[in-house]
């Protein structure tokens, strides 16, 4: 028979335990804090603007991407914001559409905007992303616009508008989000572009809320345009090869794109989210041609069979299996999707299962991306919020136009927990959120967050929050010359960490291509593997923590 005090002593000491286990973890959390630094970084005074005077015009919604760019190869990110634009013959002087600004090296910034070569465009622009397209060890960029796109090549830190001798220039399209990847892996990035929908305004659709005063339309309205995709010719030219390589039909109204290799097998395959049609997932023939399994792989639709209105979109393996996770944001009343590979072509929807559902279920999320926020070895989920009906909150209970964001802590099995309601700080300031993107600006290990919130300011958050680290950035030779597409497997004592170095992904934004391993207390990476495009491995050991690395693919072949 149980002595009943020995049993009673258990229970209390059972309790002790849960609570120091609670009290432990809740504290952890607690110990994650972020600043605000935008004023201190002299990033205040931008603003963007989305054309508005009253005539609530379809793209005034959508608001703008960001980017990190390294625009004079220094090795400190510098940033560059999308202003928006204003409407022909509506605006005098007409807004700018680009805003560079240097990095100083020390906490601030300076706009450097005008000697660049930016500071003379002029048109509704929406979002950036950045490679070296031309293997020249510099960042060029491309521009996406609500009428033809820009490219800019790197000069030596000015940059030169080549939009319509590159052949990227022509398409006259309302374009969103854009992605470099080496689809047919010949060593130059090729380029896809998210095509929206048919609006200009003389066919803009009157749209209301209230029954009498006109308010913003959502997409259903109208027609979708198909994305394009552009074959990297290696001379600094780009051919449209969209049906030739299996990107049409396509249902359009593109948001975001990530690219991933969910199949191992080598090639770049490309996820896609759709505004309120069905989400794509293009499967790489391993000759950079593409099939889309969207519907057959579980991705397109919610449980109910029903297309969602995706805007943001990343992907990672965000537990231990080793399988790639897709996420993308969507609306209000619809749950951020969590897709994780399973076998084959499948994909398994787990957005109740991560707990990542249900705290998103009333927020709209535009920019989101995973990162390991504070250093522990797993990637975390960020997200930007904010409606795009203004006074949301007088028609629908619990939906708001500000809206917080969400940063999602992963318990290392792909089980988050949303944060932002415990810490508060700059992140649970209600904003519209749009574009997001993430970068360690201050060179101290850790990443932080831009964010461009609709008609209104960016934000650079300061991640203050401190750990062991790795961070490895890749230069290769054979492959692309951001090694655009390498998978990087980190291992210690207890943790197996796969990251893929890449662009696009989140809401029009480009976050840093340097990759980031949290290493927690742990002060070497045991083993590092480096899968380049080319399918060379390298192997390295025993690299030290807390520094930051350059790998460079040689020559052998």
């Amino acid at each position: 028979m149980f002595n009943p005090f020995i049993i009673k002593l258990f229970i209390i000491i059972t309790l002790l335990l849960s609570c120091e286990h609670s009290l432990t973890d809740s504290s952890k959390k607690s110990l994650l804090s972020f600043t605000d630094v935008t004023k201190k970084a002299g990033l205040a005074n931008f603003k963007h603007v989305s054309g508005s005077i009253g005539n609530k015009w379809f793209p005034e919604s959508m608001g703008s991407g960001c980017g990190f760019i390294d625009y004079n190869s220094d090795g400190w990110v510098d940033i560059l914001l999308v202003g928006g634009g204003s409407w022909e013959n509506e605006a005098d002087p007409p807004s700018p559409s680009l805003f560079l600004y240097k990095n100083n090296k020390d906490g601030t910034f300076k706009d450097v905007t005008d000697e660049s070569g930016l500071g003379e465009i002029y048109t509704y622009g929406f979002g950036v992303c950045v490679a070296d397209y031309d293997n020249d060890d510099d960042h060029d960029f491309f521009f996406t616009t609500i009428w033809n796109n820009y490219l800019f090549r790197n000069d030596s830190g000015v940059f030169v508008n080549v939009s319509n001798s590159s052949g990227l220039g022509n398409d006259s399209l309302w374009s969103t989000t854009s992605i470099f990847f080496d689809a047919n892996k010949d060593g130059f990035v090729d380029l896809f572009v998210g095509s929206y929908v048919d609006w200009s305004p003389a066919n803009d659709i009157w749209c209301t809320l209230d029954g009498s005063t006109k308010n913003y339309c959502t997409p259903e309205l109208y027609n979708g345009v198909a994305s394009q995709f552009y074959q990297n010719n290696g001379d600094g030219t780009f051919s449209n090869t969209t049906e030739a390589a299996g990107f049409l039909p396509s249902p359009g109204k593109m948001l975001g794109a990530a690219e991933l290799d969910f199949n191992n097998d080598g090639w770049p395959d490309l996820a896609v989210a759709s505004d309120t049609q069905r989400d794509l997932l293009y499967q790489n023939n391993g000759d950079g041609t593409f099939n889309e399994i969207g519907a057959i792989s579980g991705v397109a639709y919610d449980e109910n069979g029903r297309a969602r209105a995706g805007m943001g979109i990343d992907v990672g393996v965000i537990d231990k299996s080793g399988k790639e996770t897709i996420f993308v944001g969507n609306f209000s009343k619809e749950m951020i999707s969590v897709f994780r590979h399973s076998s084959g072509q499948f994909f398994e929807d787990i957005s109740a299962i991560s707990k990542v559902g249900r705290p998103s279920l009333m927020t709209l999320t535009f920019g989101l991306f995973l990162l390991d926020i504070d250093l522990d070895g797993d990637l975390d989920l960020y997200t930007a919020n904010g409606h795009v009906q203004i006074g949301i909150e007088e028609t629908q209970d619990g939906i708001f136009y500000r809206e917080p964001s969400h940063l999602f802590l992963n318990d290392g099995n792909g089980i988050f927990n949303d944060i932002v309601p415990l810490i508060g700080g700059p992140l649970s300031k209600p904003i519209v959120g749009r574009g997001a993107a993430y970068a360690d600006y201050d060179n101290n290990g850790t990443l932080d967050i831009l964010v461009t919130e609709n008609n209104g300011p960016a934000y650079l958050i300061r991640n203050n929050n401190l750990n062991n680290y790795l961070r490895v950035k890749i230069k290769s030779i054979n492959s692309n010359r951001d090694g655009i597409g390498t998978k990087l497997i980190a291992t210690t004592k207890d943790n197996r960490m796969i990251r893929r170095v890449k662009t696009g992904s989140s809401f029009m934004s480009h976050s840093e291509a340097t990759i980031t391993f949290g290493l927690g207390k742990h002060q070497m990476v045991d083993s590092l593997y480096v899968y380049w495009p080319n399918n060379k491995i390298d192997i390295f050991l025993d690299i030290q923590s807390s520094q930051e690395i350059l790998l460079i693919e040689n020559n052998a072949n």
